[in-house]
């Protein structure tokens, strides 16, 4: 099993300015990530992630990029589909996408122009067309939003195939992972959240006669560089479901050494690609990122295999 770091920014960076996004994909490169992953809140201080993956794939030769995640609903396929194929071509085959429905707020829906109860159907439709795109030399579709006759996309992305990772925690989500997805990069959730999901998600695929590389799980880990605040569990209730009922720390563990044996436990349960995402300091101060890559690498990075 190829255990594999990468690291993420989360919705609320801090970064305010491009210089220091730009010091960042620096330090990984240098630093030997595997991955940088860029997660969308059109809300949010959070860059575009499919306009800042490609700069940060043009600043670099050997990071790979990844969303987590990028909305679809709401998205037309196929620029959708041209955007994410130019991305991979551009990066020499370094993409990694991973979407979803979009985070459970009233007001990113609306943005997005889509119905709570349109989502999923829009989502359902889009994601194998974008597949078709990617791989057919001629498209031709009608479906209940979207039709083309005879289409060609180029360029090709480098991958044959991309493979698409979803998001999500609910059932419904977990069913569909299973049913249209190439992995799971779960996230905010405990080892027993990803031990019984990753069951969930394999019964699904096993339903509709498919199989998922089982080294396709991976986590997006948040970890509080200092002690957690008060505050977080009510954030954590927002955020997952049933966390209440949890010790935070089982979500987000403190330090360098609890994200290692946090990582450690998810090794055990099946999870090999990690997203560690450090959560902004809570005196307000900016995180010394490059510094703080530092230190994990330091800590953690002898995990990988």
């Amino acid at each position: 099993m190829k255990v594999r770091i990468g690291f993420g920014l989360g919705t609320t960076t801090g970064i305010t300015d491009p210089r220091r996004f730009a010091d960042v994909v620096d330090a990984l490169e240098d630093l030997r990530f595997d991955s940088l992953w860029l997660s969308e809140r059109l809300s949010g201080d959070a860059p575009d992630p499919l306009v800042a993956l490609t700069f940060a794939a043009g600043r670099t030769t050997r990071l790979k990029v990844g969303t987590s995640v990028l909305v679809v609903p709401g998205r037309n396929p196929v620029v959708l589909a041209k955007q994410m194929a130019t991305l991979d071509w551009v990066s020499g085959g370094r993409f990694l996408p991973a979407v979803g429905l979009g985070a459970p707020i009233p007001r990113e829906h609306h943005a997005f122009g889509i119905e709570r109860s349109d989502r999923a159907p829009w989502f359902d439709e889009a994601l194998p067309l974008m597949r078709r795109l990617w791989t057919e030399d001629e498209v031709s579709h009608q479906g209940e939003r979207f039709t083309l006759d005879r289409f060609t996309l180029l360029p090709r992305p480098v991958q044959q195939p991309i493979e698409v990772w979803l998001g999500g925690r609910a059932v419904g989500e977990l069913r569909r992972v299973g049913r249209l997805g190439d992995g799971w990069l779960a996230s905010f959730v405990t080892v027993d959240d990803v031990a019984t999901g990753w069951e969930a998600v394999t019964a699904s695929a096993a339903a509709h006669d498919r199989t998922i590389d089982p080294e396709h799980l991976g986590v997006l880990v948040p970890y509080s560089t200092g002690p957690l605040p008060d505050s977080v569990a009510e954030f954590l209730t927002r955020r997952a479901p049933g966390a209440d009922r949890v010790d935070p720390t089982a979500i987000i563990p403190v330090g360098i050494d609890g994200l290692r044996s946090h990582l450690e436990s998810m090794i055990e349960v099946g999870a090999s690609k990690f997203v560690v995402l450090p959560l902004p300091a809570q005196d307000g101060k900016a995180t010394d990122l490059p510094a703080e890559l530092e230190r994990i690498r330091d800590g953690v990075f002898d995990l990988q295999t």
